[in-house]
């Protein structure tokens, strides 16, 4: 049976639909717009005036990206990298918040807090570079990987989640047999799929953008350069030569405005393309893991 509305609540209603597409064109239009560049014509791309269609279509920009015979390797690289972080750092961020989950582990208050000074104090630039350079992590892939294994804002994300979960879980694996690595690996993983996918997707995002630390680090072995680097290599090349007159060949005009749009849309694609995977946890893990006892 339809209840009867009144005009005050269809008022309402209209507007808070008005309200949400406003939302939704102010997050999409963005991309679309540096899509629009992407596969405009250059030198009309800098008289400006494009909102919807691009006005002189063509592949130009995207194919100046792809001759870059470094890029393949590069992709390579970042997607090896996003991996294995994601995986590493869920599972030791979990392993850690899991203890820390735990009531009868007498140092969780201690341990809780010098994860919280980690999040407002670090090392600074210098300390960390030298740091690396004593491990001898230098010029090699798991630079990538070692440093960012264990996040505290991924810890307590999590640790939150787990704190929910039911006593007795843990309570009859221990009685039958159970120690706790095997009650994580087993039962405690499986059964938090919303915060591990929250946190495998802010790794895996955070692990993708990266380039800095590939400038830092790895910046005179081109074998372990990732797709981010090159790319913001190529960048400053266009840049350069923009200044000079053409791409430096002589070949084509290309300019800095359409080649940031170009690599942001080919950077950011994998990602969309990921997160409606995850999207259906997304939300249920920030939930339960911003919440309190």
């Amino acid at each position: 049976m339809l209840l009867h509305r009144t005009t005050g609540e269809r008022i309402v209603d209209a507007f808070l639909y008005v309200l949400l597409a406003i939302a939704a064109i102010s997050t999409v239009y963005p991309f679309l717009y540096l899509l629009i560049i992407s596969l405009n014509e250059t030198t009309d791309a800098l008289k400006g005036g494009l909102y919807l269609l691009p006005r002189k279509f063509t592949l130009e920009n995207y194919a100046y990206v792809f001759e870059n015979g470094k890029l393949a390797r590069a992709a390579l690289n970042s997607v090896l990298r996003t991996v294995i972080h994601t995986v590493i750092t869920v599972f030791c961020c979990g392993m850690l918040a899991y203890v820390l989950s735990r009531r009868e582990f007498v140092f969780r208050k201690l341990f809780s807090f010098i994860l919280i000074i980690t999040m407002y104090v670090s090392g600074g630039l210098i300390p960390t570079y030298l740091l690396m350079k004593s491990l001898g992590l230098m010029n090699t892939f798991l630079v990538y990987i070692v440093p960012g294994i264990v996040s505290a804002f991924y810890v307590f994300v999590m640790r939150t989640f787990f704190e929910q979960l039911p006593d007795g879980l843990v309570e009859s694996a221990h009685i039958d047999g159970a120690n706790d690595f095997r009650v994580y690996t087993q039962i405690i993983l499986w059964i938090s799929l919303p915060v591990v996918a929250t946190v495998a997707l802010y790794a895996a995002v955070g692990a993708w953008n990266s380039w800095f630390d590939n400038y830092l680090y790895n910046s005179r072995n081109e074998k372990l350069a990732v797709l981010q680097y090159e790319l913001q290599k190529m960048i400053q090349t266009v840049e350069t030569s923009n200044s000079e007159g053409g791409d430096g060949v002589g070949r084509r005009i290309i300019s800095p405005l359409t080649i940031k749009a170009t690599l942001t849309i080919l950077v950011t694609v994998p990602i969309l393309l990921v997160y409606p995977f995850l999207q259906k946890y997304f939300v249920q893990g920030m939930t339960l893991g911003a919440m309190k006892d």
